[in-house]
């Protein structure tokens, strides 16, 4: 399971992305860390303290200058916490980075102003704090309208004293990839072609793949594809891929921006009838510390820019190249002439 993607009842975690902390900008003392996380531990035992104290919610957005970012300890949100830090330095701020791989104890720091700004998923965080307001059975409210997803996370994360900044391009949710010499043979582009061909399929994917909505059921349901056997290897691993690469498996389950299905003759089907949730990357950041428009303008820049190929991208400099996150981070956004080329 992917450190710190607590999981929507549709979306299946990823065990590919590597767990590489990467040096961060100025990564806290480990004795801040252990401080954080019992203190947050604490707090996620009670009620958020922006519910506590409804001034947190109805107090002008703030503007501190002195920012620490969260990052959920896998390789893309290391990216993106080191993203947000050199564009939020770029804009006069100072910008720490703190990884915490828990949701359940970077969430509640986040509400307490010991977190600033995290980079999150719009679909699985708004399921998460549904769950979290109105226990584990709550009806789900992320969908694939991203719209729709994004007005009833905002409605919820209001309330702690969060808020929750525009997505961009870059989506990361589930996708299903099958072999390039098996797409040419049966002429396949997208799932719905999948469907239409009657194929026998072995899905290699995780055990919960069987009964959640927008894995096997969903596939069989949405897309009419005939999947004879769930191949419990793994989201995305190693392992899967090469189930499909050798014939074993005809499908496997990754993520749009997994970098390395080339290096397994894998090519992604498209989701053409959008069964999977708006995962797109978004901002969440304490409104207390961090709701100003200065913050605001200076992560929106990176929504002009940032695709869902670029941080498949990236993911890849990283887990495959072995480069250190912030200096994938740093040449990126030079790249783009987001921030001045040291």
């Amino acid at each position: 399971m992917t450190p710190g993607r607590a999981l929507s009842p549709g979306r299946a975690t990823t065990s590919a992305r590597a767990t590489t902390p990467g040096r961060a900008l100025a990564r806290r003392a480990v004795a801040g860390l252990v401080l954080l996380t019992a203190t947050a531990t604490a707090t996620a035992c009670a009620t958020g303290p922006s519910l506590e104290n409804q001034g947190e919610v109805t107090a002008p957005p703030g503007d501190s200058r002195e920012l620490t970012i969260g990052s959920a300890g896998f390789t893309e949100s290391d990216l993106l916490a080191q993203l947000y830090a050199l564009l939020l330095e770029h804009a006069g701020y100072s910008a720490d980075i703190i990884s915490v791989t828990n949701r359940e104890i970077y969430e509640p720091a986040l509400e307490s102003g010991q977190i600033d700004v995290v980079p999150e998923y719009a679909a699985t965080f708004a399921d998460w704090l549904n769950a979290k307001a109105n226990g584990a059975d709550a009806t789900p409210v992320g969908s694939p309208d991203l719209a729709a997803t994004m007005k009833a996370l905002r409605a919820l994360a209001a309330p702690r004293g969060l808020t929750v900044l525009d997505p961009g391009r870059a989506v990361d949710q589930n996708a299903f990839a099958v072999a390039a010499s098996y797409a040419k043979k049966h002429g396949l582009k997208t799932l719905s072609d999948l469907g239409a061909a009657k194929l026998p399929v072995r899905l290699a994917a995780g055990d919960e793949c069987v009964q959640r909505p927008y894995c096997a059921p969903g596939l069989r349901k949405t897309y009419g594809i005939d999947i004879v056997a769930v191949d419990p290897k793994g989201v995305g691993t190693t392992q899967a891929k090469q189930a499909v690469q050798n014939g074993q498996d005809q499908l496997v389950l990754t993520t749009t921006t997994d970098a390395t299905l080339d290096q397994f003759g894998l090519v992604l089907l498209a989701d053409d009838k959008k069964l999977q949730n708006a995962d797109y990357v978004v901002p969440v950041v304490n409104r207390a510390r961090a709701g100003s428009d200065r913050v605001r303008d200076a992560l929106g820049r990176l929504n002009t820019v940032l695709t869902t190929a670029d941080l498949a991208s990236m993911n890849q400099q990283v887990d495959s190249w072995r480069r250190l996150p912030e200096d994938v981070a740093r040449n990126y956004l030079e790249s783009k002439k987001l921030i001045p080329e040291e």
